[in-house]
């Protein structure tokens, strides 16, 4: 400890010990901030990490991707916004990172074939973890991360933020459970962006400032292909779980919350690719399911070509009850009572220039996103001090995942498939649960339930 320290630390000590004894002990531990690391330094990772360093007096001591440009950008940006202008550590293997063992908050960003083992391994170090959506690429996956979460009692935030999302907050408590729907009988989610799935690049040698061998980790080796790296991953199945998985699990989740939903009791799909037959993608570019709920059906569509059937809400929830109907997305809400063209109660997200500045020119970050993800990390930070679950805990991430990935496999089994929540697989389809989890490439070892 140097002079500047001691002095900065003997006066907060000195402020706290005037504190009555019940509060000061715990307040003057708070004054050390919070240790945090980010695996995945890519496009949301940042946002996420960006919107935490804005909410808590959070210090960033580690960083970890295997673009080294990325790397080095996140680095850059990491000094220039946190209050102690340092530089995170920086590394190549998350493995590594993890090992020093002195993170106090971990933040998944990667890929979704890497979410698993990277969150997993961040709680047997003993930190609490933020992970982005889908939290996995397989349904033991995600039973696996869910009883690592569990057994060693760590807080896990899946980034689901839409149930930080103060206007959908307001059309829960407003419309929904005010009654002003009525009976609810219907759910429709869709999403009618073009996803970039019509992309066409030709194959050739990764870039030198990417490690591909780890980029691709546990997941099958393709040759490289610019779609991949950066961001158009989610194209491929052998590393994400499409535009069902990406966006899908957003609406989902979002109906889930706003109607207290447990476990679809089947799900059915049907689509493919049927426009964009020579891109470089093999995700379904068309793509239709149905959830089956006791109380009601949701029936999500996804197309990435064409206009969306209401030009307003191209990726949203409409709820239909006997009383009215609601339409929410991410920009918007509107309520729409029985026989009534126009909206009797509307909402929209708010942008918060005024007290976050940085934000307006932050680089591809969602500006009326941006509000609820600080929303969603303190929500996370209040479950990490009480040692309870946060909103979208890593059950809830769960659930919405694997519903998604059930989908996914119903299109390609020609199938419905009927879940069973309490043994965790498909009922009377053995095919089906052969796929539940897929196969590790090499060394890598598939996590589960028993393995964590």
């Amino acid at each position: 400890m140097d002079r500047r320290q001691f002095l900065t630390t003997a006066a907060a000590v000195t402020a706290v010990s005037s504190l009555p004894r019940s509060t000061w002990a715990q307040d003057l531990l708070d004054i050390k901030p919070k240790r945090v690391g980010l695996i995945g330094c890519g496009w949301y990772g940042k946002c996420d990490l960006m919107r935490l360093i804005q909410v808590a007096p959070v210090e960033v001591v580690s960083l970890c991707d295997v673009d080294s440009q990325m790397l080095t950008g996140a680095a850059e940006l990491v000094a220039s916004r946190q209050k102690s202008g340092k530089q995170p550590r920086q590394y190549g293997d998350y493995r590594k990172m993890l090992a020093e063992k002195d993170l106090d908050i971990c933040l998944v960003g990667t890929p979704d074939h890497w979410h698993a083992l990277a969150m997993i391994e961040a709680c047997q170090a003993g930190a609490d973890v933020y992970c982005q959506k889908p939290i996995s690429r397989d349904i033991v996956e995600g039973q696996a991360m869910l009883a690592a979460a569990r057994k060693y009692d760590r807080v896990v935030q899946v980034g689901t933020q839409r149930r930080s999302t103060a206007h959908l907050i307001e059309a829960r408590d407003k419309v929904i459970n005010a009654g002003l729907l009525g009976t609810i009988g219907h759910a429709e989610i869709c999403c009618y962006y073009g996803m970039g799935r019509n992309r066409k690049a030709e194959n050739c040698p990764p870039p030198e400032y990417l490690d591909f061998e780890m980029w691709t980790g546990p997941a099958p080796k393709l040759p490289f292909n610019p779609v991949m790296h950066p961001r158009s991953w989610r194209m491929f199945q052998e590393f994400g779980n499409g535009i069902m998985g990406d966006m899908c699990i957003h609406m989902l989740d979002t109906v889930r919350w706003m109607l207290d939903l447990g476990w679809p009791n089947s799900v059915n799909s049907r689509g493919g690719t049927y426009v964009y037959t020579d891109a470089t993608g093999n995700v379904p570019d068309t793509q239709v399911a149905t959830f089956d709920f006791d109380q009601l059906d949701v029936v999500w569509t996804h197309r990435t070509y064409g206009d969306a059937p209401d030009r307003d809400y191209p990726w949203a929830v409409f709820l239909y009850g006997d009383k009215g109907t609601l339409k929410a997305s991410v920009n918007k809400y509107e309520f729409f009572p029985k026989g009534k063209k126009e909206a009797t109660l509307t909402g929209a997200p708010k942008t918060e220039w005024d007290k976050y500045p940085e934000d307006e020119h932050e680089k591809d970050l969602e500006q009326h996103v941006a509000a609820a993800n600080r929303a969603h990390q303190r929500d996370f930070l209040k479950a990490i001090e009480e040692r309870g679950r946060p909103v979208a805990d890593i059950e809830q991430g769960h659930i919405s995942t694997a519903s998604c990935i059930l989908a996914n496999m119903s299109l390609q089994l020609g199938r419905s498939l009927a879940w069973d929540a309490e043994s965790g697989n498909v009922k009377g389809d053995d095919e089906a649960n052969q796929l539940l989890a897929r196969e590790y490439r090499g060394d890598w070892m598939h996590p589960t339930v028993e393995n964590v």
